[in-house]
């Protein structure tokens, strides 16, 4: 199972030196997620970080009504649970598994101690950070701002860019929970973007027919995300060194 998954097909793992994914990589355990896993609970103690291989994870505020909404996506460009390393051992949203795939887990103590080196590791984490942090702040301006057609673009363009296919499978339910929007929000959106020949949306499966096509109708978000990205990680392998 491990030579099918590969820690290195994920790109931060893949980013380290060789001593320091070394330190690391007798730690990494593979674990399977289910969709809908939930990972981590508001508030809970953390107790693993996670390095998604094929798998997508997608963090969610929950509002006491039971109400909640997207925040973040995380697949195999980078860590989930970076309140460990960044001074906190809980954190305020709740981790659930988007698509269903592989990762790493890792135990908090030694992502932390890595982290506390103070080299190359933590650099190439705080440059991860920054770029997360950019993917919050552009969903919740989206979340006010664009429609729901246009959310639900930049969601299946982030969702497509961690992972190796075209295909999600994602049911309306979890896709309205995700964007905090009601589920005939959705159907109508989805019904648009399959009735233009973008996507074919059929039992839970989007497949993805025309990208460029979602591109044109995406709001600016999306790029917006995808250049931070690229800007904080052009390289990985030059900004580890």
């Amino acid at each position: 199972m491990t030579e099918l998954y590969n820690p290195r097909q994920n790109h931060l793992l893949d980013a380290l030196l060789k001593s320091e994914y070394d330190r690391l990589f007798s730690g990494l355990e593979l674990v399977k997620m289910p969709l809908g896993q939930v990972l981590y609970e508001s508030g809970g103690q953390l107790k693993h970080v996670y390095f998604p291989l094929t798998s997508i994870i997608s963090l969610l505020f929950v509002m006491e009504n039971g109400a909640s909404a997207e925040i973040a996506v995380v697949g195999n460009e980078g860590i989930l649970g970076i309140s460990l390393f960044m001074g906190g051992e809980t954190t305020p949203s709740r981790a659930v598994v988007q698509s269903a795939g592989y990762g790493y887990k890792l135990k908090a103590q030694l992502i932390k101690d890595e982290f506390n080196r103070a080299g190359p590791v933590m650099r190439l984490l705080l440059r991860y950070t920054q770029a997360l942090i950019t993917q919050m702040a552009q969903t919740a301006v989206c979340n006010r701002h664009h429609t729901v057609e246009q959310q639900l673009c930049r969601w299946l363009l982030l969702s497509l860019d961690r992972l190796s296919s075209d295909e999600l499978v994602m049911t309306q339910e979890l896709i309205s929970n995700m964007l905090g929007v009601r589920r005939e929000g959705v159907t109508e959106a989805a019904g648009k973007l399959q009735r233009a020949g973008l996507i074919n949306y059929n039992r839970g499966k989007i497949n993805i027919i025309d990208r460029p096509g979602l591109e044109r109708r995406v709001c600016e978000c999306y790029q917006v995300v995808k250049n931070e990205f690229d800007r904080l990680l052009p390289s990985f392998h030059a900004i580890a060194r």
